[in-house]
């Protein structure tokens, strides 16, 4: 199929419709966009130019069939004016006159036919490639709906790709990540600081400790209290 189709368009142009033909059936040009977008650019221009070798060819053909048809109906014309001298050279009584205008009356009758045949033919043909030229007119239209359609598509895959980035660049995910395993890092490691300390401390000399810091308070307390006593004692009474 795509030798063919080399052979018909030319390899460029062959080339660029196969792009685009894989791009419309989901098999990518490329992995990115930018190719395919100039791909299908390079067909739609291809197209367009085919439209307008078609378009000016239709108007060769209607030119053509508007020359026939017209000499049809000039021989249509011509006939009836020599028909129109016969009678009134008989009327006249000029019959030599009247036989030769009725024999080119007779000639023209005969080739008339052929003519009319050739003319409706050629309109025929003529209305084939209108049609023909309308339908890849439409065809054109929905291409270049699609361009457009596949421009705005590569501009949001585009701004996609640039939020992915974004989002990869800062790699919150990843940072938050590090951070529980630093924050569980540490705690781990009080932990087991702590753990450490109380199974390094001594609990006979734990409780040796808070027995002296028990009797100083009393001692302490007890001292205070004397001097408070001995306060009282001294003041005159009232």
């Amino acid at each position: 199929m795509k030798k063919v189709l080399y052979w018909v368009m030319g390899e460029k142009a062959g080339r660029t419709i196969v792009g685009t033909w894989n791009w419309l059936w989901g098999i990518p040009v490329e992995s990115g966009g930018k190719i395919a977008i100039g791909t299908a650019e390079e067909s739609l221009r291809s197209m367009q130019e085919s439209v307008q070798k078609l378009a000016t060819a239709v108007s060769t053909q209607v030119a053509a069939y508007q020359r026939a048809k017209t000499k049809y109906e000039e021989k249509v014309r011509e006939m009836q004016t020599v028909e129109r001298q016969a009678i009134t050279a008989q009327r006249n009584g000029n019959d030599e006159a009247a036989r030769m205008a009725m024999a080119k009356v007779i000639q023209t009758e005969q080739i008339l036919p052929q003519l009319e045949s050739q003319v409706k033919q050629a309109e025929q043909f003529v209305n084939a490639s209108k049609d023909k030229l309308n339908r890849e007119r439409m065809k054109l239209e929905a291409y270049k709906t699609d361009m457009q359609n596949m421009k705005d598509m590569a501009e949001i895959n585009e701004a996609l790709g640039a939020i992915s980035k974004v989002n990869n660049d800062l790699s919150i995910d990843s940072a938050r990540s590090q951070f529980d395993q630093a924050k569980n890092a540490v705690e781990k490691r009080n932990l087991e600081q702590q753990a450490l300390a109380e199974l390094s401390e001594n609990p006979q000399e734990r409780l040796q400790a808070e027995l002296e810091n028990m009797t100083v308070d009393d001692e302490v307390s007890r001292r205070l209290q004397m001097l408070d006593d001995s306060n009282n004692k001294q003041l005159p009474p009232n």
